[in-house]
């Protein structure tokens, strides 16, 4: 891929991986993958703050648990978007989501893709992130860049990703979520 406009293209025709077996009881979440689209499109993520309960100081992209009030997952993701770090719903082009991911803490996560046109200015809400940073996409969504690790939980294998990004480890679900697109995207050759 050489252009946000490429990888657009390339997500929209792809189907998304559908999900694996999954529990009846699990609750829903969703999170934003919002690219910015610069000249050299990035990718933002956010460091969770380090007093939360859960995944405490972890990279993440901005996203939590459905209300009853949100009308769809996308409407959460740009909820929790907005709640997090500023980002007003109105000014995300949603692209698409990817099929739904099973995280550790029993949460069945939609993944949503939003593009960001800049100039933006955005702002860690300090109850829930401590910091963002932006990676460059196409190096995210190079897939030689990822480790593996196969760890067995509850009988199951799982495969843990991690990508490290100028000293930060980025891993489990955000990692796999991010490598779930670049295969979704790679298929188009």
């Amino acid at each position: 891929m050489t252009s946000l406009s490429d990888f657009i293209h390339r997500f929209q025709l792809q189907l998304p991986v559908q999900p694996g077996h999954s529990a009846n009881n699990q609750r829903n979440a969703a999170v934003l993958l919002p690219i910015i689209g610069k000249p050299e499109p990035t990718l933002l993520l956010t460091q969770r703050a380090r007093h939360l309960r859960s995944h405490a100081g972890q990279i993440a992209f901005p996203g939590g648990a459905a209300d009853p009030e949100d009308h769809s997952l996308a409407a959460t993701a740009l909820r929790e978007a907005e709640e997090e770090v500023n980002i007003p719903h109105h000014q995300v082009q949603v692209l698409g989501q990817l099929a739904p991911m099973e995280s550790s803490s029993g949460y069945h996560v939609t993944p949503v893709v939003g593009l960001i046109s800049p100039p933006f200015s955005f702002q860690a809400n300090p109850t829930e992130v401590d910091n963002f940073f932006e990676i460059p996409l196409f190096d995210a969504l190079s897939l030689p860049n990822y480790q593996y690790l196969d760890v067995k939980k509850h009988n199951r294998q799982h495969r843990i990703y991690f990508y490290w990004y100028r000293g930060q480890m980025i891993w489990g679900l955000t990692a796999a979520i991010i490598y779930r697109l670049a295969q979704q995207v790679q298929k188009l050759h």
